[in-house]
């Protein structure tokens, strides 16, 4: 015979306090899980959303990200020349060349401190390649003179970066004149200027960091990898779509943090495991009679064992949904970190996925299997009469 699932559920109501405790000790390193997988995920979608599938990004195969990579005057003429790369009604090739370094500027906020920025430098055509860049305050900057715009991101969190504000960097100061939006990608975290001034300030003259161009079709990117492949003066570089650029750049943070919090939750998975544990075997000591009484009546050993590890289960269920009920209001917020790739300041939000919550239910139900499985092995052992002499 099974028994009902009506009395696992009224059961669990006679332990209210040592029921609650292990619920919240589950939902807690579930909480924990989730926020770590939500970084990592955040990160991931920042970056991703910063390139686009249309545009090629090319920088130098040794660079460990734009600010390492180097592309001189000539070899963009190279690249921009290449059949594979679009063009505009006058003829001109649909390509910029960025200049990409790092300042310092003062966080705002108690916490305070220096952190790096990302400064890119670009050409009139930047913003025909990426549509999602929009100034939204003030004006953009005038081509040819020492002014910037900055992100949104930029704007909330560093001092003296809003708009009428100077910055000194590369020897000259700077006036803030516009903000712009990105849409959530990585743009947001950065300022802009014109490339000939910041290769002046930089001493960057007849080179940039990346090119950034599009393709006449999609379909042209083997093409042009190949091209680049073929032709000695490219062979040192790497042609990717610049989304694709983007996510690799973010892959190598993202894992840190998915390592570091998978690590933590272990750690504290240990502790929800034992208190799931120890719920159980008070269950099994309260409820001696009860066992001894079923199975007089009837039923088998298994069905027991299969009772008090469902209960566990269901235990386990409600500390994953308290858990990823709580992490769900993390989405809500916005944080920034060091980006590993670009070695500057980069915002993005927690993000929620299915994927991470399935993550999270089948590691709350396996610390739940774990917690339950000893605690029902030892209530199906039982024997039935000395079961009935403890009452």
């Amino acid at each position: 015979m099974k028994i009902p699932f009506k009395y696992l559920i009224r059961s669990l109501f006679t332990r209210r306090l040592t029921t609650a405790i292990t619920v919240a000790g589950l939902a807690l390193v579930v909480f924990v899980f989730v926020a770590v997988l939500m970084l990592a995920n955040g990160i991931r979608q920042t970056l991703i959303a910063t390139g686009s599938d249309e545009n090629v990004l090319v920088a130098r195969k040794a660079a460990n990200g734009e600010i390492s990579s180097i592309i001189l005057n000539e070899t963009y003429s190279i690249m921009t020349s290449l059949p594979q790369v679009a063009r505009n009604a006058a003829g001109q090739p649909l390509a910029t060349g960025d200049v990409v370094v790092v300042i310092n500027l003062n966080k705002i906020g108690t916490g305070g401190g220096l952190s790096n920025v990302t400064v890119r430098g670009i050409s009139s055509r930047a913003f025909e390649l990426r549509p999602q860049v929009q100034v939204v305050e003030g004006r953009m900057f005038t081509w040819g003179a020492r002014e910037i715009i900055v992100g949104s991101s930029i704007e909330r969190r560093f001092k003296g970066a809003q708009i009428g504000k100077t910055v000194k960097f590369g020897g000259n100061e700077w006036t803030i004149v516009g903000r712009f939006e990105t849409g959530g990608g990585g743009f947001n975290s950065e300022m802009w200027g014109d490339v000939t001034q910041i290769q002046d300030a930089f001493s960057r003259q007849g080179a940039f960091s990346t090119v950034t161009f599009r393709l006449t079709n999609p379909g042209e990117l083997d093409a042009l990898q190949r091209a680049f492949e073929q032709d000695n003066r490219l062979q040192e570089f790497e042609a990717k779509t610049e989304k694709r650029f983007f996510t690799d750049q973010s892959e190598f943070m993202a894992v840190f943090l998915s390592v570091l919090g998978i690590f933590i939750t272990v750690f504290f998975s240990v502790g929800a495991v034992i208190g799931a544990m120890i719920t159980m075997y008070a269950a099994v000591a309260n409820r001696t009679t009860e066992i001894g009484t079923m199975r007089a009546l009837g039923f088998r050993r298994r069905s027991v064992l299969t009772a008090f590890l469902v209960e566990s289960l269901v235990i386990a269920l409600i500390g994953a949904g308290i858990g990823l009920f709580l992490a769900s209001f993390l989405q809500f917020l916005q944080v920034s970190t060091l980006n590993f790739g670009s070695f500057s300041e980069l915002e993005f939000s927690f993000a929620l996925t299915v994927e991470t919550a399935v993550y999270a239910i089948a590691f709350s139900l396996f610390m739940g299997f774990v917690g339950g499985f000893l605690p029902s092995i030892r209530a199906a052992r039982l024997n039935i009469v000395n079961a009935l002499r403890s009452a």
